[in-house]
């Protein structure tokens, strides 16, 4: 007899009318989620209650980080802003715009204390993660697109191969390239996701352990590949056909168990991360799901790390999967 779905384990929704286009943990317990209006409410899962929200701008806020001291927003008009902690609250300290007006989120890389955002049509930046001073700017020559077309950038994630940093970038034509960080060019690049469809690659995930990642965008399956430890080569591995086109985030836990998509059909699937099978679709979500994010240890309310997932319903929706 098959298993049923688990029910979450509680559903944060909203004390104003709203979307929700970014989640991030900062602790356990303090759990930060992005609006559709400039806003980020912060979540106190010890009372299921907001305890602070902080006025960003009036466009939503794409995606959220958080280091030691600080919060980095994005917002979907392309603008991107350091908040110091400072007395129980946020105070701004840098801000620039990106020129980049779209979907692609931002990334805090902790190990080189950098921010990559994206810019203008396939340009990515690195910027120094205290001041937002431009360190590096990775740009395909016309030769590079005249040998695989880009188009404006969709995604990105930084990784490490042999002690060395890189970027994993994916575009509006499906291209998914892999970046140098020390010479910014690129090293690898595939076209298995270029198709007639124009399907373009909008999330991407990876494992360093198992050398595998995945990726998912406007078409009907998610991707997974592998990186040739040697060459860096990229490597399509195999497709998972899902059953409605459109996935907004592919999150990969860190215990390396399952990995989750957030689909723009309001489901959210759990796969094995080791065999690829699916392993449930959860459907607590009335409309497209755009974020999900797990915490890094035990929330104490439940005794169990939790998931987190968010989008356009309002609401924000905790699970317990590891049970």
């Amino acid at each position: 007899m098959a298993l049923l779905p688990p029910d979450p384990v509680f559903c944060l929704r909203s004390p104003e009318a709203c979307s929700y286009y970014s989640l991030c943990f900062h602790t356990p317990e303090h759990l930060y989620a992005g609006t559709d209006k400039g806003t980020v409410q912060l979540w106190e899962l010890n009372t299921n209650r907001t305890s602070y929200q902080l006025a960003v701008g009036s466009s939503p806020l794409l995606n959220l980080a958080h280091t030691s001291d600080a919060l980095i927003t994005q917002e979907k008009d392309g603008t991107v802003k350091l908040w110091a902690l400072a007395d129980a609250e946020y105070l701004l300290r840098h801000e620039i715009s990106t020129e980049h007006v779209g979907f692609c989120r931002l990334a805090y890389d902790a190990r080189t204390s950098t921010v990559i955002v994206p810019r203008d049509r396939a340009a990515i930046s690195v910027l120094c993660g205290k001041t937002f001073s431009e360190t590096m700017r990775l740009t395909p020559t016309a030769d590079d697109e005249k040998a695989l077309p880009y188009g404006t950038v969709m995604c990105f994630l930084p990784v490490e191969l042999q002690s060395q940093r890189y970027l994993l970038a994916g575009y509006e034509s499906g291209a998914l390239v892999l970046w140098d960080c020390r010479t910014g060019r690129p090293v690898s690049s595939t076209t298995h996701y270029v198709t007639e469809n124009a399907d373009c690659v909008q999330t991407i995930d990876y494992d360093p352990v198992t050398n595998r990642g995945v990726c998912g965008g406007s078409a009907d399956k998610l991707s997974v590949f592998s990186i040739d430890r040697n060459t860096h080569q990229l490597l399509p591995k195999s497709d998972i056909a899902i059953k409605n086109a459109g996935v907004h985030r592919v999150r990969i836990r860190k215990d390396l168990k399952v990995f989750a998509s957030a689909g723009w059909d309001g489901r959210l699937r759990i796969f094995s991360w080791k065999s690829l099978r699916p392993l449930a679709v959860l459907t607590e979500h009335k409309g497209e799901l755009l974020d999900v994010a797990y915490s890094e240890a035990k929330v104490t309310m439940w005794n169990a790390p939790v998931m987190a997932a968010a989008g356009k319903d309002g609401q924000i929706s905790l699970w317990d999967l590891y049970k």
